[in-house]
């Protein structure tokens, strides 16, 4: 499949163009001119690589059920082209090891991001790379979740049996927009344990570039399907959208008036997710995704005041919703440009997800960008081939144990105002957002605290 490095590769800040959703990572294949599929190979065509079916279908995997958990996570990853599934036996215990400590939240895409075509031709299957990733998730005792993107070639004017990830972030056609809904249900139905879905990823392929703008009416017209094709197979199943990327900017003429001194976000995005609220068959939870730094100045004024986007972009969702949960599919803290140390990076991190539960954010997915052997791997959760733990990693399992969805945060003074603090009546984490090493009373306790430290404490109580 396409070779991204584990990376979404969205994140420069440049103002979009119209298919410009997903660019770095359509660069990044047209530059390496790698097109694999996962384990396999094919002969190389034009039109895309030929795809492997199985004469026999494989049955679907025998799974535990979910640990039953008293709130919801409410912090998790999403799986990429590696994970744990891709390492030796050793380093994939370790993995394993890191995901299995508390039930965070894991989510898969059903084709790309480390799983094949799931559909190569009309009715014929292939999920042995998401019945591996989907196994994963199980062993690792997660809260499953899955993302229903991105569709077969044959759904969007493709080659039947053949595979082209060069066109991976292409929509399907109107036309097989119940063939689309049709591979979600059989998804839903290879895997009963997984209750939780995603409907596409960041509106890929639904741009209108004759009136510059999201083609919104499309994408619901796709998401009631799939909304109505999963409920029919599982009312429970509790199925999610719009997940559209919000933009920001300093200067645009496409300002909205959600707005702070990071910057204004764009009213594109705001004006299509209000369009889903009132045109959707139904929704369990509401979905987007963001960076901090705008696409025209990158962070501003700082990297942490940037930060206060994602809460004011929850609180308007919230509102606008009428308090629907509100996901964030994936989040980012910086261009990838960006040139910070691995300290400094966790800091601006722990200060995101700080913003995320003080807003009352329902679910905050990272996007995991781990990589593959010999690759310099910023923000990873565990080094690759290797398996030693990264810092995002005990970030990740520390909120999920203390700071679940609905956790009742406590006020804690500190003494100055470069320390920020996010506390329960049991623990607190600290960060320092200041570049320099910093004496400090915070909960009534002095710390000393190095240069950018995230720091955890027992509160005593």
């Amino acid at each position: 499949m396409l070779e991204n490095s584990g990376r979404h590769a969205r994140r420069r800040y440049i103002p979009r163009g119209p298919a410009a959703i997903g660019a770095g990572l359509i660069a990044l294949a047209l530059v390496a001119g790698l097109l694999a599929v996962a384990a396999r190979r094919g002969p190389e065509r034009s039109e895309g690589v030929a795809a492997t079916i199985v004469a026999t279908p494989q049955p679907p995997p025998t799974l535990e059920p979910p640990p039953v958990v008293e709130s919801w996570p409410r912090w998790g990853v999403t799986h990429t082209q590696y994970s744990a599934d891709n390492e030796t036996d050793e380093v994939r215990s370790r993995a394993a090891d890191l995901f299995s400590r508390v039930p965070v939240l894991q989510n898969q895409h059903i084709m790309g991001w480390g799983a094949g075509n799931p559909e190569p031709s009309p009715g014929k299957y292939d999920f042995r790379d998401l019945d591996r990733r989907v196994k994963l998730m199980a062993a690792t005792k997660a809260q499953p979740v899955l993302t229903l993107c991105c569709a077969p070639d044959w759904m969007k004017g493709g080659a039947e049996g053949r595979t082209n990830w060069g066109k991976i972030e292409v929509a399907p056609q109107r036309e097989h927009f119940d063939d689309f809904a049709a591979l979600a249900a059989t998804v839903a139905k290879r895997y009963p344990t997984v209750t939780h879905y995603m409907v596409w990823n960041e509106f890929k392929g639904f741009w209108d570039e004759a009136h510059n703008n999201w083609d919104v009416e499309a994408y619901t017209d796709l998401y009631n399907r799939v909304y109505d094709a999963l409920k029919a197979v599982n009312p429970k199943i509790q199925v999610g959208g719009p997940y559209v990327p919000v933009d920001s900017h300093v200067s645009s003429a496409n300002s909205s008036t959600v707005k702070g001194p990071w910057g204004s976000i764009d009213s594109r995005p705001l004006e299509s997710i209000q369009y889903w609220l009132e045109h959707k068959k139904g929704a369990d939870f509401i979905v987007v995704d963001a960076s901090s730094a705008t696409n025209d100045r990158g962070l501003v004024p700082d990297e942490f005041t940037a930060l206060k986007k994602f809460s004011a972009v929850t609180a308007w969702l919230r509102e606008r919703s009428g308090d629907l949960p509100v996901w964030w599919a994936e989040w980012y803290i910086s261009p990838d440009n960006i040139d910070w140390d691995e300290q400094h990076r966790t800091a601006v991190q722990a200060a995101a997800m700080m913003e995320f539960a003080r807003s009352g954010a329902a679910t905050a997915l990272y996007w995991n960008p781990q990589r593959r052997e010999g690759d310099d791997c910023p923000g990873c959760l565990w080094s690759p081939a290797r398996g030693d733990e990264m810092p995002m990693a005990g970030l990740i399992s520390g909120f999920t144990r203390w700071f679940p969805a609905g956790a009742a945060l406590v006020d804690v003074q500190t003494s100055d105002p470069r320390v920020q603090v996010l506390a329960v009546d049991k623990q607190m984490i600290m960060v320092n957002t200041a570049g320099a090493a910093l004496k400090v009373q915070v909960d009534g306790r002095p710390f000393e605290l190095r240069p950018y430290a995230v720091q955890w404490s027992d509160r005593g109580q």
